[in-house]
């Protein structure tokens, strides 16, 4: 029993201890959600803001989201929290400036979406979509050209492409379509609910867009 729990508590341990802190100074930022730290060390390591991501530069907001970052984090000393790296080889990570949780902060005042498909927090959520109904940052924009930046990015990818049949999510892109009428079916109506941030499929707020085609 007594080597159960030893085994028990060593396994917690590990699990607690999983998480990294690195800390350093922003010698650079990239982008509105990527930056370069600088580890007492001298070792520049790459940051991927987990869990949002900011319009690309190049899209509507893009340089702002950027400018937006850069002004939390150059030049300063902060710690990234991580515990991997994506695909890229970049420290995926969540910032803190002291006790201000920058990835948080850039959702709050509507510089960055929510990355949906690596969001496990379900406090960022609420954070955008109060910063969504106060129409700041990036939600001031024309509906059309609040585009998520992964259906951007899908979009460059798959241009001169054929396209799939458009029953197929492939075929769906934010800012195509606005209201209930236009949707073909339910998982169309929840792509433009839940990629694309469009609210007004969900009147009533139940987490259930246009309800003749979804009840």
């Amino acid at each position: 029993m007594k080597n159960i729990l030893i085994l028990l508590i060593t396994g917690l341990l590990s699990a607690f201890s999983w998480a990294e802190d690195i800390t350093g100074r922003v010698v650079s930022v990239h982008d509105g959600d990527t930056i370069i730290l600088l580890t007492p060390e001298q070792k520049q390591i790459k940051i991927r803001l987990a869990e949002i991501d900011t319009p690309e530069i190049g899209q509507p907001y893009g340089n702002k989201a950027k400018k937006a970052l850069s002004d939390w984090v150059f030049d300063q000393t902060l710690t990234a929290r991580s515990n991997k790296k994506d695909r890229y080889g970049r420290v995926l990570a969540q910032l803190y400036l002291g006790e201000v949780w920058i990835n948080a902060e850039m959702v709050k005042q509507g510089d960055a979406w929510v990355y949906r498909q690596y969001s496990r927090d379900p406090r960022l959520l609420a954070f955008e979509k109060k910063a969504q109904e106060e129409k700041k940052g990036l939600w001031a924009l024309p509906e059309s050209q609040r585009v998520p930046p992964w259906e951007w990015r899908k979009s460059r990818r798959t241009q001169g492409k054929p396209t799939a049949s458009a029953s197929e999510p492939a075929q769906w892109t934010c800012g195509a379509k606005r209201t209930c009428s236009q949707m073909t079916s339910c998982e169309e109506a929840r792509f433009y609910l839940k990629q694309c941030g469009l609210s007004r499929l969900d009147r009533n707020q139940d987490g259930v867009p246009c309800e003749k085609l979804c009840s």
